[in-house]
């Protein structure tokens, strides 16, 4: 199988160097001053095991490729908000004997939130969840790192909405090679729900730092406590904290890397890229729309989610807010909702 990683930042491109480091053949797809690099330089990765230097071919969209083939995977890479561009180009994209890639080739969208594998199953028919539990960072056009050890990550993968096939299972191999975990799982939505819970401190992070001390950390368990109470009430199952740790253990550690800082998490690396947009509304947003849907106020997700979207917009600097201006923020909104 061939594997075109569509969005090669930190996941595609720690996901995509490591399947070309074991020998799988690999596509990166980009833009801009990334895509320059790649095309350059090839892509630069660096890893608790060493530095590579992956030269693969790297594109800008399908019509690079001529025709599609038949044995491609598409793995979704981008951030949720740049979805629906992506599928409405790589969708129509034409496969060698017929048919387009939207009808014909498995797409998996390796993507934080719920809402990618949405979006991509209104176009393609063969649609992926994974669950992405991989510490990388891109930050310098052409370079990624990832500090996982002793596997560069785990990615629990099924088909969506629910069930597993023999397409799954050929991939997931292929990533098992590759120095990774990956789970073939019926029930890939609850390892994703879980992870959109802990995904709900990125925005905390982006805006005001490392969540760390006693003002950080309870703010995180109450936007936390928040996203359970959701998705009790949308009757939504997930992965417990206890499940996660037991099968994750030690097998994904957080390792320093010499040369390539971690800095934070994907919605502190949006904001450090200046990107102007940032993927709040599909992590706190997805909280805030199904408290919306089912009656549980979430005032403390509402805040961040467009706490973060004013620092993206405004290009303001990730961690910029005190905490302690953070928290008094978190105070007003909660009394807020209780005196309403």
């Amino acid at each position: 199988m061939r594997y075109i990683i569509i969005g090669a930042g930190a996941v595609g491109g720690a996901i995509g160097g490591r399947l070309a480091g074991s020998g799988h053949e690999v596509v990166l797809v980009a833009r801009g001053a990334h895509l320059a690099a790649l095309r350059e330089g090839g892509l630069r990765l660096t890893v608790p095991d060493g530095r590579y230097t992956h030269r693969l071919p790297a594109v800008e969209g399908p019509a690079e490729l001529g025709e599609l083939r038949t044995d491609d995977v598409l793995v979704l890479a981008v951030k949720v908000q740049d979805t629906v561009a992506a599928l409405q180009t790589w969708g129509p994209a034409p496969v060698a004997g017929g048919g387009t890639a939207a009808e014909r080739l498995p797409l998996l969208c390796a993507q934080n939130g719920v809402e990618g594998q949405r979006l991509a199953l209104r176009v393609f028919r063969n649609v992926y969840g994974v669950c992405v539990w991989l510490p990388s960072t891109y930050l310098e056009p052409g370079s990624v790192s990832a500090g996982g050890a002793p596997l560069t990550g785990m990615l629990h993968l099924g088909r969506h909405p629910h069930g597993t096939d023999d397409t799954a299972r050929l991939i997931a191999a292929d990533l098992e090679k590759s120095h990774f975990e990956s789970p073939v799982v019926p029930d890939v939505a609850r390892w994703q729900y879980a992870k959109l819970l802990s995904n709900l401190g990125n925005a905390l992070e982006a805006v005001a730092g490392p969540v760390a001390g006693d003002k950080a950390g309870e703010l995180y368990r109450d936007v936390r406590a928040e996203g359970r109470a959701v998705l009790d009430a949308a009757g939504i199952p997930y992965a417990s904290v206890e499940e996660q740790r037991a099968l994750r253990g030690n097998k994904v550690d957080l390792v320093p890397l010499e040369g390539a800082p971690r800095g934070g998490g994907s919605s502190w690396q949006s904001l450090s890229r200046a990107t102007g947009t940032i993927e709040a509304d599909y992590l706190n947003g997805e909280i805030g729309l199904l408290g919306r849907l089912h009656g549980v106020p979430t005032p403390l997700n509402d805040l961040l989610q467009q706490l973060a979207k004013t620092f993206a917009r405004e290009r303001r600097a990730p961690g910029s807010m005190p905490i302690e201006e953070l928290a008094r923020l978190a105070g007003e909104a909660v009394a807020f909702v209780q005196e309403s």
